[in-house]
């Protein structure tokens, strides 16, 4: 059965591309290499004894996208992850993140809705804006987003929703990500920005490396334990499960359905504690500092995880130990 992976050499979507190789799917993976690297298919093939079939396509490009869905008229699901990501950065290039995330979907939704094809949409966690009751439910009311990224995610959810409904034969899920860090446990795949990391995780093995002088800790006075932003981090291996779980999932229901779930473990993690989990469990001293919070970031979000659980069967499995093991041996492998 063959899969079309958007962005399927990024973070997110090279550990999904592996997963799907290792059950013996085939893999078409598109991506512009933008924020990624044709060397992860190196990582990709020492994993799984295999590769994708790889195409060099960015998904604002709808004729060559067009052209690439005709040539490969076998494939049974779509899961998209093509699209920018960082809040801060959404503030300074708005234009780019509206072009990139809503335009490119909206050409690949006109190219697929027609056909049985389902989709997995990655969605975030910031289509919730400042939530006012924690644990975060699906069922939670969007808020005004804090980031022109969060809008597009919202945009998104919306323009697929309605998508849903227009065509009968068309099915969707929308993943709503908390925060996904951590490597595949054997370090041959990870999260690899291009520039100064714009999360958390990455920045702090950077720092550790000697890559970067100090840990900046953006706010250190928000009405949390201990004045910290507190997140839901979830390993990538799991977040990479969910996706073929929800695919597994719209594969086998016939009908035609939109389903939102949120994606995290459902604990809430501050960024002091991370430091200090982080700290524990490689033996290293992160050096770090204060400083102003961001815009774009919120308060405190985690997830409540128990609709994924009911519907499609997936929970998370990995500790936040394991994550930040994980990525701190993927760090000192680079």
């Amino acid at each position: 059965m063959k899969i079309l992976v958007t962005g399927g050499l990024g973070y997110i979507g090279s550990h999904v591309t592996t997963l799907l190789l290792d059950k013996d799917f085939e893999v078409l993976c598109l991506d512009n290499l933008e924020n990624s690297s044709e060397s992860v298919l190196d990582g990709i093939n020492k994993i799984t004894g295999k590769s994708p079939i790889f195409e060099n396509i960015d998904i604002r490009d709808k004729s060559s996208l067009r052209i690439l869905l005709d040539e490969h008229v076998d494939i049974k699901g779509v899961i998209h992850f093509a699209a920018y990501k960082a809040v801060e950065e959404s503030h300074k290039i708005p234009l780019d993140y509206y072009q990139n995330n809503v335009v490119g979907l909206l050409n690949l939704l006109e190219l697929i809705s027609t056909k049985r094809i389902p989709l997995i949409f990655s969605s975030s966690c910031t289509v919730y804006g400042q939530a006012k009751k924690l644990p975060i439910k699906e069922s939670t009311p969007y808020q005004p987003p804090t980031s022109p990224y969060g809008y597009t995610k919202q945009v998104g959810e919306q323009i697929i929703k309605h998508t849903c409904k227009a065509y009968p034969n068309f099915s969707a899920i929308s993943l709503r990500y908390f925060n996904p860090i951590g490597a595949h446990p054997t370090s041959k795949i990870g999260e690899n920005p291009r520039g100064v990391p714009q999360n958390l995780v990455p920045f702090l093995t950077q720092t550790v490396m000697g890559k970067h002088s100090v840990l900046k800790v953006f706010g250190s006075n928000y009405n949390t334990p201990d004045g910290t932003c507190i997140r839901d981090y979830i390993h990538v291996m799991d977040l990479a499960q969910a996706h073929i779980d929800s695919l597994d999932f719209l594969i086998s229901n016939e009908k035609s359905i939109y389903e939102t779930f949120n994606v995290g473990t459902g604990s809430g993690v501050s960024v002091l504690e991370l430091i200090k989990t982080f700290e524990k469990v490689t033996g290293e001293e992160v050096p770090f500092e204060y400083n102003e919070p961001r815009t774009g970031d919120t308060e405190a979000a985690f997830a409540d995880i128990k609709k994924i659980e009911k519907k499609i069967g997936w929970k998370s499995k990995y500790s936040l130990e394991e994550a930040l093991k994980n990525a701190w041996e993927w760090e000192k492998n680079q």
